[in-house]
């Protein structure tokens, strides 16, 4: 996959020097962008340390990224792990510098790295700097903010337009994960299929405090990479710039060759996208549970699932037409887009249908252990996804018991106007809410397994939608203690390097070997203080 990639850093408006760095190692295909605290030029050696440290430790392990084969989930799984660790180790390090020089105590850092294996992309994170992704025309976050702001959020505790008239405005930069102040800390880690035509923004806080989506949008747009993050910076300083700004652009070239994979992963994202299980869920989420998924091809006349087996996955028809059939009788006729089996992620109940191929295509599998894992990692998404539940489950059961109350109608509607002779009133039909209250055990009047067209799926309407969408923001509560404060106050002066950016015409950094040779890396600290920024770029 072609690359086409170049950054820029700058000190802003209001700082004295600049605190952070970014990394392009074009032979790993690694960019990281990290943002240093600490003042008194800590947070400018925290920031370096990170980025040459997770650039050694993969330098080392490159021998993994040619090891494994794309549609191996273990190998995705020992790459994001490797990242992880690399900023595991980048943190202890910091830490325990720290330790050694008492006048650095407490100095960290952010990290958001992005490696690139083939046509996959790992991103490891840490703190409150961000990576976004233009596709389609559509601005994503793929980070979240370790903020404390962020947090207030998600717990419901504030919304984002209350926060700056909150008494906790004064701690807007104080985040609850940093790489550094601690010997240890938590990173989050997401990897996902790239396209072409995908553009990527890496960037501080200093530079997407002053943007918006349709910024962004029009920026990475533009064709000409070297451009792009000066006139993002110079935007951000036209409009405050109280902070270092950095951004650092990579864009994937419109390719032929990839037309038909790009139009195969936006269709299952769309697809899983029209599932009402998941259809309140963000782009980083949808991609989380596209993770977990395997793609299936089948030919006419296989049978996908037997009735009465065990169930134990979702089944969501990419291509093909699939009958579902219960004790040889049709059920249902089922083509692109449709799904059925959701009930198997909760419930172990067998299969209640056949399902048989009537045309060859594609299945999208999801299965329970792997379901329940997410589960288990992912409060916010499991909160989601179980809501879903609850709301498929009640339309359900308010369905069955209109379909039951129709029955009632129609038997007394029969017997009144002279039906089967000598008939007497059922006691047989009754309402399933009360069966459940009477015996949970009860297991003759049973809620079918979720075996219906695409054009019958349950739509949540937008209030609906919106109460998923206020459930991401529950979250675990921050202690006090966790609490890493972020940058100086805007009219705090900072001693230290100075400011100003320039432009180096390529990626070689004459600062490197000070922390081991590299291709493509922002300085490390200048020992002599001299004012300087970072500018570099490269292109395959």
């Amino acid at each position: 996959m072609d690359l086409k990639y170049w950054a820029a850093t700058d000190v802003g408006r209001k700082r004295t020097h600049n605190e952070d760095n970014f990394l392009i190692d074009q032979d790993l295909r690694l960019f990281v962008v990290a943002d240093g605290m600490g003042g008194h030029a800590s947070g400018e050696v925290a920031s370096a340390m990170a980025v040459h440290t997770i650039r050694g430790i993969l330098a080392r392990e490159q021998d993994l990224f040619e090891a494994g084969r794309d549609d191996d989930p273990t190998w995705h799984m020992e790459i994001c792990m490797l990242l992880e660790y690399a900023v595991h180790i980048a943190c202890e390090q910091i830490y325990r510098k720290g330790v050694q020089e008492p006048e650095k105590k407490g100095m960290g850092t952010t990290v958001v790295s992005l490696l690139i294996v083939g046509d996959r992309g790992y991103i490891a994170y840490v703190g409150d700097s961000r990576i976004y992704l233009l596709r389609g025309g559509i601005v994503y976050q793929l980070t979240e903010d370790h903020s404390l702001m962020n947090e207030l959020i998600r717990q419901g505790k504030i919304t984002a337009e209350a926060f700056d008239e909150s008494p906790y405005a004064q701690f807007k930069h104080a985040m609850t994960r940093a790489v550094g102040p601690n010997e240890s800390v938590e990173v989050d880690t997401l990897d996902f299929d790239m396209i072409p035509g995908d553009s990527f923004l890496l960037c501080s806080d200093g530079l997407y405090e002053y943007l918006d989506d349709t910024d962004i949008s029009r920026m990475l747009s533009l064709t000409e990479v070297k451009d792009i993050p000066g006139r993002l910076i110079d935007m951000a300083n036209t409009r405050g710039g109280k902070d270092n700004i950095t951004a650092l652009i990579i864009q994937v070239p419109e390719n032929a060759d990839g037309s038909d994979r790009a139009a195969e992963i936006n269709f299952t994202l769309d697809t899983l996208k029209s599932i009402p299980l998941f259809a309140a869920l963000t782009y980083q989420q949808l991609v989380r549970i596209m993770n977990l998924t395997r793609i299936i091809p089948f030919d006419a006349g296989d049978q996908l699932c037997h009735q009465g087996q065990p169930a134990e996955e979702l089944f969501v028809i990419l291509r093909g037409v699939v009958e579902l059939e219960s004790n040889g009788s049709h059920v249902a006729t089922l083509s692109q887009g449709s799904h059925f089996g959701e009930m198997a992620l909760v419930d172990t109940a067998p299969r209640s249908a056949t399902a048989t191929a009537l045309r060859p295509g594609k299945v999208l599998l999801i299965n329970r252990e792997d379901f329940f894992e997410i589960l288990r990692k992912e409060a916010p998404l499991a909160v989601k996804l179980l809501w879903a539940f609850v709301q498929e489950l009640s339309s359900r059961l308010r369905q069955t018991n209109l379909d039951l109350t129709h029955a009632r109608t129609d038997s007394a509607g029969a017997r009144a106007g002279g039906g089967v002779a000598g008939a007497e009133p059922s006691d047989e039909i009754v309402d399933l809410s009360e069966e459940i209250v009477v015996s949970e055990s009860h297991t003759e009047l049973t809620l079918d397994e979720s075996l219906r067209e695409g054009s019958d799926t349950l739509e949540l309407d937008p209030e609906e939608v919106e109460e998923l969408d206020e459930l991401d923001e529950l979250g675990p509560g921050v202690a006090a203690g966790e609490l890493v404060e972020g940058r100086a106050e805007p009219d705090r002066v900072l001693p230290g390097r100075g400011a100003g950016r320039s432009t180096l015409p390529n990626v070689a950094n004459p600062n490197a070997g000070r922390f081991g040779a590299g291709v493509g890396t922002s300085p490390a600290p200048d020992a002599s203080g001299a004012p300087h920024s970072r500018d570099a770029s490269s292109k395959d």
